[in-house]
């Protein structure tokens, strides 16, 4: 009996069921935005167009920020997979442009979303960015793992998490007639050029990037407690000028 009305209660009066329901808000709202820009996304325009009435938006996503983070987890599945499904190469650099490849082509194609998700004014990450940032920082951890970071991985992170934003609201505000793509070659190049480096010439520079690569490999040191381990990454992260550690 109480399956009975559990199922009851996840389906509307004509039997479409809740997760019908969310999942046509979502697509309905992810169309709004793409064709008609962010100012047509609004509860009441989504609710018409999906045949619901406007409370059932904040029912199913609390209210429109819910539902724009839905719109994004929709978007961003399939960009997300691919990036961490990714079959990694012998190449970690090669696969780090490969990341920076799919962030412009996502955002370039997902423009009204990408810029609502940076607007800094949001309240709340968006949930798949923070997912996309995750994948990014095992990309960087790669590269660092070479030797070749000649600047902590926190920073590097950043530094390309900005670059990569920077490029893609700079190229989406561009008429596509317009556009510039070699723009995001040229940003890429630029921070690996300040970021890597084939051979430290400087005891400095070869003291930084030694560390940086050692601080990949730290986590693994099972002989080490875990007090141990916050303590040499700590005291890397001080020799790279990177700041406290990052969780």
């Amino acid at each position: 009996m109480s399956d009975i009305v559990g199922n009851m209660s996840e389906t509307t009066s004509v039997g479409v069921t809740r997760a019908e329901t969310r999942r046509t808000l979502i697509e309905v709202a992810a169309r709004l935005l793409r064709d008609d820009g962010p100012a047509a996304m609004t509860t009441r325009a989504v609710a018409h167009a999906a045949g619901v009435q406007a409370p059932t938006i904040y029912r199913l996503f609390g209210d429109k920020e819910g539902l724009l983070d839905a719109v994004a987890e929709h978007a961003f599945s399939t960009y997300v997979g691919r990036t961490a499904r990714a079959v990694e190469s012998d190449d970690a650099l090669a696969d780090l442009r490969a990341a920076w490849d799919m962030h412009i082509e996502f955002g370039l194609a997902n423009a009204a979303l990408f810029g609502l998700l940076a607007d800094p004014n949001r309240n709340t990450p968006s949930p798949a960015g923070a997912a996309g940032l995750e994948i990014l920082r095992a990309r960087v951890r790669r590269v660092a793992a070479t030797g070749r970071l000649q600047i902590p991985e926190r920073r590097f992170v950043e530094l390309i998490h900005a670059a990569g934003t920077g490029t893609v609201l700079a190229l989406a505000s561009t008429p596509p007639a317009d556009r510039d793509l070699a723009l995001a070659d040229t940003m890429y190049n630029a921070v690996v050029q300040a970021a890597l480096t084939d051979a430290p010439a400087r005891a400095d520079d070869r003291a930084i990037a030694s560390s940086v690569a050692f601080r990949t490999i730290v986590p693994q040191l099972d002989n080490l407690t875990d007090a141990e381990r916050a303590l040499m990454t700590e005291w890397l992260d001080r020799a790279t000028g990177g700041g406290p550690t990052v969780r």
